[in-house]
């Protein structure tokens, strides 16, 4: 690849658009695990300046705080907590940007949420009054806006309690009414860690500690899946750090033939769950001495790991957070432990109700989102594909309220033609095929669409979410039926026109048979089938294999 030229495969134009579905993938499948999405280094530089940015800003902030404020003292800590929140629900972290596939503009989040008339997305909408409906009105608007101040007030000059309280408020209401924004919030980390704030004493210290070990641990667990090792492949596939192909040929079994995660791969998963669980719990029984130092050098060579691999979503800020937590709460403040608390209770509460969402997360993934469930980066995610035909499209351009295009049309801006556009969609295509959810999803578009589906536009519904929502980072909920009906109720497509694949995570469970539901719906007609892949079948076939064995459990609309 080049400083400003992207490393793209080369197709023949005139052969290549006439292939099937999947033999359109193969090639680019070969490309992904040698060049992976082939930036240009500007890119990376972009989001390198952007992390700069970030730190910059957070320490300006910090300097806002009475006294004099190190890095190991508590106030840059929970400073860092405000402001990172802050640049999150602005769009300016994960989700952000050209490996997003968001270019002109390169965020969502404020564009939409303070603009009346795009789709919400109420977590309850009917049990929680005052929630209903899904068109945002100027109360969202302005509870959007609220937040935002909120955040901003609290994060200059040392977050006092009556201005952590106006956070938590704002973020409260706002959620109920959308769970994007809450989501986009981070507020499975940030929100508990806000929260602390309102303790006494060193306590805020040690309820934080606890809540970032809670982080790890709850990360680590869903690592424990088959699908891991898949992830793997296809972060050092796309990782601007390994620059030689032959190399990242190791990553896979054997290079172009089996492009499964090879060895080298499953033992780096294997080495990274066993460190993200090991290494805290050392972290948080050590006193500051030379083991709290080990411990913390091995966890901030973790994060730099990720950081340096620029996974799809980029969560560079948050990984950079991490650090800065490991600094200030571990280094900085070593000596304190657990038993340094003062009033225990309100901690052990609030660590009993962020540790219980996330085992309802493992055990029941399709009630709550991979967020709050702190499967991050596990491979095991709710994901869809959203197919297009006639003037579904257009209908969808007309009618629905947003900032941005459609990535794929925002490609056709950069390439100057669909066609040149179709080949990194295509190498998006590839991309999902390397991840185990993948498989099933090209098998299951043949069902949804039938013998026509070569007629149809498939698009991943992140690229949908992202578009209609003004934010996506891997959440399958946020692009399943709720998503069909809002787009349904503005875009009145007929019957036929668009089709979803709907594939729900695996659940944790040792003692269930490890499978993944699936569902096929119209948003004009309803569900058309309903079923399940069993996890053996996907980890055993290529990226672009689309014959996984299907288990229909409900058919019909």
């Amino acid at each position: 690849m080049g400083f400003l030229q992207p490393n793209l495969p080369v197709v023949d134009h005139d052969t290549w658009h006439d292939l099937p579905r999947q033999d359109r993938m193969r090639p680019l499948a070969r490309h992904f695990a040698e060049f992976g999405f082939g930036s240009p280094d500007v890119l990376i530089v972009m989001y390198l300046l952007k992390i700069v940015l970030y730190v910059g800003v957070g320490w300006l902030l910090v300097l806002t705080v009475p006294g004099d404020v190190g890095v190991t003292d508590p106030a840059f800590f929970f400073t860092f907590v405000l402001w990172t929140m802050l640049f999150e629900v602005l769009g300016l972290g994960c989700g952000f940007g050209p490996l997003n596939l968001r270019f002109v503009p390169p965020m969502g989040a404020f564009l939409y949420w303070l603009r009346p008339g795009t789709v919400r997305l109420a977590p309850w909408p009917d049990r929680v009054p005052l929630t209903g409906g899904d068109r945002r009105t100027v109360v969202d608007a302005v509870l959007y806006a609220a937040l935002v101040v909120s955040l901003v007030v609290a994060a200059w000059g040392g977050a006092r309690r009556g201005e952590v309280v106006a956070v938590v408020v704002a973020l409260a209401l706002i959620g109920l009414r959308d769970k994007v924004v809450f989501l986009a919030a981070r507020s499975e980390v940030y929100a508990p860690l806000t929260l602390v704030l309102l303790l006494e004493g060193t306590d805020p210290v040690v309820a934080a500690k606890l809540l970032l070990v809670v982080i790890w641990w709850g990360a680590a667990v869903s690592k424990l899946n088959p699908h891991f090792p898949f992830v793997v492949a296809a972060m050092m596939s796309n990782s601007p750090v390994w620059r030689w192909g032959s190399f990242k040929h190791r990553f896979h079994r054997d290079f172009p033939d089996d492009l499964r995660p090879s060895r080298l791969s499953a033992t780096l998963a294997h080495v990274g769950t066993v460190v993200e669980l090991g290494v805290p719990l050392v972290l948080l029984l050590s006193d500051g001495g030379p083991v709290t130092v080990v411990a913390s050098a091995v966890m901030i060579a973790f994060h730099l790991n990720i950081i340096s691999s620029f996974p799809m979503g980029v969560p560079l800020e948050w990984n950079v957070f991490m650090i800065i937590g490991i600094v200030t709460l571990f280094l900085g403040q070593g000596e304190l432990t657990a038993g340094d608390l003062a009033d225990p209770l309100p901690v052990v509460a609030l660590l009993a109700v962020v540790v219980a969402v996330v085992v309802a997360g493992n055990l029941w993934p399709d009630k709550v989102s991979f967020l709050p469930g702190m499967r991050y980066y596990a491979g095991n995610w709710a994901a869809s594909v959203w197919c297009f035909r006639g003037d579904a499209l257009a209908r969808f351009d007309e009618h629905v309220v947003k900032a941005s295009l459609m990535p794929h049309q925002q490609l056709e801006k950069v390439y100057g033609s669909l066609q040149e556009a179709m080949v990194p969609m295509h190498l998006g295509y590839a991309f999902r095929g390397f991840h185990t959810h993948g498989r099933a999803l090209w098998t299951l578009v043949p069902r949804a669409c039938g013998e026509d589906h070569e007629d149809y536009l498939v698009l991943d519904g992140e690229l949908v979410a992202g578009t209609t929502l003004g934010w996506n980072f891997g959440d399958g909920h946020l692009h399943h039926e709720q998503l069909g009906r809002a787009l349904q109720d503005r875009c009145d497509f007929a019957p036929g026109d668009v089709r979803v694949v709907f594939l729900e995570s695996q659940p944790f469970w040792p003692m269930r048979r490890p499978t993944q539901a699936y569902r096929l719906f119209d948003p004009a007609v309803g569900e058309i089938e309903r079923g399940y892949v069993e996890v053996a079948d996907l980890v055993c076939r290529q990226p672009v294999c689309d014959d996984v064995p299907v288990h229909v459990t409900r058919s019909g609309a």
